[in-house]
């Protein structure tokens, strides 16, 4: 006869191994930057955590009103095409949307599936794990049925992955109102930054997109944004579907450092944060402005009983640098990292004060020059102590009044691009221009 000290044991041992197979969804920590379900240091918590239990085949029940969640059918299932809503999806109707509400039009729900490998006193196995979270359609060809979505990388990664490596082989998005298995829309990551916390996914030939509302994000600038500044982040809490939430910006820039998706790297984000609800599920969704503007991905939000609504997004400005380089640099395949130019010398703020921008804005100014010169690209040129003014890539000049702004703008630079900088040393302007080679670039992973 079985002891039963044994048998309660074991009993015990099944439970837990049955708590931890459990579905999440995603979103990062400010000092973890990866899902809640990893050693969160209670402090912060990432946009995408824990979601509710799934059936691995349905996404969670969406907020839109239906009780059911269809069949499980896909789109690569011919036997069981989607069945639309009569009258349904009519794409003459969104020129009379208001912007909030075409904000919905472009933000998607995603699930990402990953099989992790556990390991247990008695016995090893391979699970399932579902995270979920939010995207933004960055670009659309609804006639085509293509599209390319910007999410956060730790949306779709998993260090823990045992067949890909870490990025998600069985990614699928839902549209607003048809967050429904048989709705779902297949996509792939064609590459990403865990630096950045930026990643984009590929939809090609979907009939759902085809048979939709959907919409690319307009986007805004997110330069401009002020503190104060009214704001809505879109996107999918605790995987029940997309909905929102509204508040305002209350710092337009600053920095978070966390470790990273794979749980072991340090690294340092720039982002706004913003007084609007963020959730478990939010990551790699839209903030929004006033006008329906996309001034910002959501990824992190700091948690804790006596902390209340700080959440963090990556402004647009950066988003969409990295989010190009990726589809310049990226094939989905063999090349999945961010590859940047780098011109050897380091950057510091050396002196930092208020203006204002004429409209009744405070805005915060620095005065950036060079801390370091490194013996890369550049030699001989700069002195440390040089005040850099202006920095033009490709014959686009951006004004240097923070050091991200010379920092933001390599994103876009590539082997052979010309780079003039305007710097300023004992009161005497001067210019330097650098032809980029091979040697200047870094893998951003």
């Amino acid at each position: 006869m079985i002891n039963k000290k044994i048998l309660s044991l074991v009993l015990a041992l099944m439970l837990v191994i049955g708590c931890m197979l459990s579905a999440t969804s995603c979103m990062y920590a400010i000092d973890i930057l990866t899902d809640p379900g990893a050693a969160n240091t209670g402090d912060t918590d990432s946009d995408g955590g824990k979601a509710p239990e799934s059936d691995g085949t349905n996404p969670p029940a969406s907020n839109t009103g239906s009780e059911g969640q269809g069949d499980g059918g896909s789109e690569g299932d011919t036997s069981n095409s989607p069945i639309y809503y009569p009258g349904a999806n009519d794409t003459s109707d969104i020129d009379g949307l208001t912007p909030e509400m075409r904000t919905l039009l472009s933000t998607v729900a995603i699930d990402a599936k990953f099989d992790i490998y556990s390991s247990y006193p008695y016995s090893d196995s391979t699970s399932e794990y579902t995270s979920y979270g939010s995207g933004v359609i960055y670009k659309l060809d609804r006639a085509a049925g293509n599209a390319y979505v910007i999410t956060n990388y730790h949306v779709v990664y998993n260090s823990g992955e045992v067949n890909t490596g870490g990025f998600s082989d069985t990614i699928n998005l839902y549209l607003y109102g048809m967050e429904h298995s048989q709705y779902a829309i297949l996509a792939k990551v064609i590459g990403g930054s865990m630096n950045y916390d930026i990643a984009v996914l590929e939809v090609k030939g979907s009939d759902v997109l085809k048979n939709s509302m959907a919409i690319a994000a307009s986007l805004g600038d997110s330069d401009t944004v002020r503190v104060f500044d009214d704001v809505s982040v879109v996107g999918n809490p605790e995987g029940y579907g997309i909905s929102a939430t509204d508040g305002s910006v209350s710092v337009e820039s600053e920095s978070l450092s966390m470790v990273g998706a794979d749980g072991r790297t340090a690294i340092s984000l720039r982002v706004m944060r913003t007084s609007a609800a963020v959730n478990e599920g939010n990551s790699g969704g839209g903030l929004y402005s006033a006008d329906g503007k996309l001034i910002g991905i959501v990824n992190a939000k700091r948690t804790g009983d006596d902390i209340d609504n700080i959440g963090y997004a990556i402004p647009i400005n950066l988003a969409e640098k990295v989010a190009e380089n990726i589809l310049r640099n990226c094939d989905g395949e063999s090349a999945l990292s961010v590859k940047k130019c780098l011109i050897g010398i380091g950057l510091s703020a050396a002196s930092s004060g208020l203006v204002t921008d004429g409209e009744g804005n405070l805005i915060i100014a620095e005065q950036v020059a060079v801390a370091s010169v490194e013996q890369t690209c550049i030699t001989d040129k700069f002195n440390v102590g040089d005040i850099i003014n202006s920095i033009t890539v490709d014959g686009k000049t951006v004004t240097v009044t923070r050091v991200h702004h010379i920092t933001d703008v390599m994103l876009d630079a590539s082997v052979g691009s010309v780079v003039v900088i305007n710097a300023t040393r004992d009161g005497v302007s001067f210019d330097v221009t650098i032809t980029l080679p091979e040697s200047c670039v870094s893998v951003v992973k």
